[in-house]
């Protein structure tokens, strides 16, 4: 029989109950820790994990039998957790990894000092959706790239980040993803609008090579979720509407070089959730020791491009 890799996750509130579901889903790994501090929490994970040890102290951790640590906790609390268990084991952190690109930097030392897999979960470049739009414009079946636009709305309201932490890091890991660049100019405009502790609008301009730019605008306040994203090439457009439960990528090809005609296609594409695609992802790296996505300073690119803007 099979061994399947033992799973210990840290958080469980907003976030930690969907990731559980999914590394169950996968078959590759049980579950044998849920910690958190609130006690409605734990009752939950009880419940829903019933063979699983529920604990309040992620210190009481057996880490001799733990494979891979999940932190689905409080952003603030992302780096102390990780370093405490990145010596010891794989670890997967919410995004964002971290607000403070030097602690992003020792994270990933610790990880490669130590041969230990560090994983953020970036969600989208999980789906299949932007999979399917990086081999379009990898082969320039559109032609050239010229424009982005983005908009990502309504949002629980983080009291440890502002809106820039919270959702542009969505934005920014799919950018690096598609692109494999970072941009040349950075210009952004952040406000609140909620007399709360943190900005909760954004509106961010990137300027790449080539004269691509990139238009983004977060707000965790909208009475409609929106998870949109317009490509503009020389030949089409595309639409990815990540609420769409079949048709995520709509494809406006022009009829005519030069025309303002366009013939919409409806492509096929994988809609596995990401978060599952994500797991076994995780599984496969944990076995072949191996971690494809996210070396060569993925998280700090990423990281460093959030600290600017």
């Amino acid at each position: 029989m099979k061994m399947k890799f033992k799973l210990a996750i840290i958080g469980y509130g907003y976030w930690g109950p969907k990731l559980a579901r999914n590394f169950l889903n996968s078959s590759k790994f049980d579950i044998s820790f849920i910690v958190d501090k609130h006690k409605k929490n734990l009752i939950k994970a009880k419940n829903d994990f019933p063979l699983a040890k529920i604990i309040d102290n992620y210190k009481n951790i057996d880490l001799d039998y733990i494979d891979l640590v999940v932190v689905s906790s409080p952003t603030s609390t992302h780096y102390e957790i990780a370093k405490f268990f990145l010596k010891n084991t794989n670890v997967l952190v919410e995004k964002p990894l971290a607000i403070n690109i030097s602690q992003v930097v020792e994270l990933e030392k610790i990880s490669r000092k130590f041969r230990n897999n560090l994983f953020v979960d970036y969600p989208f470049i999980f789906s299949g959706s932007i999979n399917y739009i990086k081999k379009i414009i990898q082969q320039k079946r559109l032609g050239k790239l010229l424009e982005i636009e983005s908009y990502r709305e309504q949002a629980p309201v983080r009291k440890d980040a502002n809106v820039i932490w919270d959702l542009c890091v969505h934005d920014i890991s799919i950018l690096k993803y598609l692109l494999n660049d970072d941009p040349s100019k950075i210009n952004s405009i952040k406000y609140n609008t909620s007399n709360g502790k943190n900005e909760d609008t954004a509106y961010v301009h990137l300027q790449y090579r080539n004269q691509l730019n990139v238009f983004i605008k977060n707000s965790w306040l909208s009475p409609v979720k929106i998870r949109t994203i317009k490509f503009k090439f020389t030949n089409g457009f595309i639409i990815c509407d990540e609420n769409e439960s079949i048709y995520k990528v709509q494809i406006y090809r022009k009829t005519k070089k030069n025309s303002l005609n366009y013939k919409m296609e409806l492509p096929e594409i994988d809609l596995t959730e990401p978060l599952l695609n994500l797991v076994n992802y995780i599984s496969k790296s944990i076995k072949n020791r191996s971690n494809k996505i996210f070396k060569k300073k993925f998280n700090i690119e990423i990281s460093k491009i959030l600290q600017k803007i």
